[in-house]
């Protein structure tokens, strides 16, 4: 069955004044207003405020997209987490650049960022996963992320197999095929709906080592 287009077409709402964005609200630099929004996010109780959408694509500039968590952020990025040899990041490695959106439109805020990417240090990656839980840790040695498989008994059999090698006790060791990615923002985009469609976009972006904030058109 297809949606009706008279549905679709209809299907809209108008973003009420919660509020505006102008230049005068902004922080001085992009950290500082991510926190603040981050805070504002949290305080609403939006689920999984850290969750934010990468896309990437491969050599050839075919685009894939997927929801990862943001694990760390500070002036010189946004890091995320995954298997190296998953889809993103083979693309990473044939095409290091990506794109993140944090899409908070419970509040009508969205966070756009775009920059290269580049892989955090092996010692970051050992801290972040020894704090994971040991579900998580046995999951990352236990998945093929991205390739195809016959079934879910695959994914139970690959599970089973490392419980069996790491046990139930004892430290387990990051992968070697996995580890993060920083994102290095050449742009950040602080996104705040307005009604008629008329939305303040606010945006930092890298001049020769500086930053500028500029207005976007709605």
């Amino acid at each position: 069955m297809t949606s009706d287009p008279q549905s679709l077409a209809g299907m809209r709402r108008d973003y009420r004044e919660r509020g505006s964005l102008l230049e005068t609200d902004l922080a001085a630099d992009w950290p500082d207003q991510f926190a603040r929004w981050f805070a504002d996010a949290e305080d609403f109780a939006l689920p999984e405020p850290n969750a934010m959408v990468v896309s990437t694509a491969d050599a050839d500039g075919r685009p894939s997209s997927r929801t990862v968590l943001l694990k760390a952020y500070d002036m010189s990025g946004f890091v995320f987490f995954t298997n190296y040899t998953s889809r993103k990041g083979s693309e990473l490695s044939a095409n290091p650049q990506a794109a993140l959106v944090f899409p908070w439109f419970a509040i009508q805020r969205q966070v756009l960022v775009a920059g290269r990417v580049e892989k955090v240090s092996r010692a970051e990656t050992e801290e972040y996963f020894a704090s994971r839980p040991r579900g998580s840790q046995l999951g990352a040695w236990a998945s093929p992320q991205s390739q195809v498989l016959p079934d879910r008994a695959a994914v139970e059999a690959g599970l089973a197999e490392v419980v069996e090698r790491f046990g139930t006790e004892g430290d387990i060791p990051a992968p070697p095929h996995w580890g993060g990615f920083r994102v290095v923002p050449e742009t950040v985009e602080f996104w705040q709906g307005r009604s008629n469609r008329l939305h303040d976009r606010l945006r930092y972006r890298r001049v020769e080592g500086s930053w500028v904030i500029e207005r976007l058109a709605p």
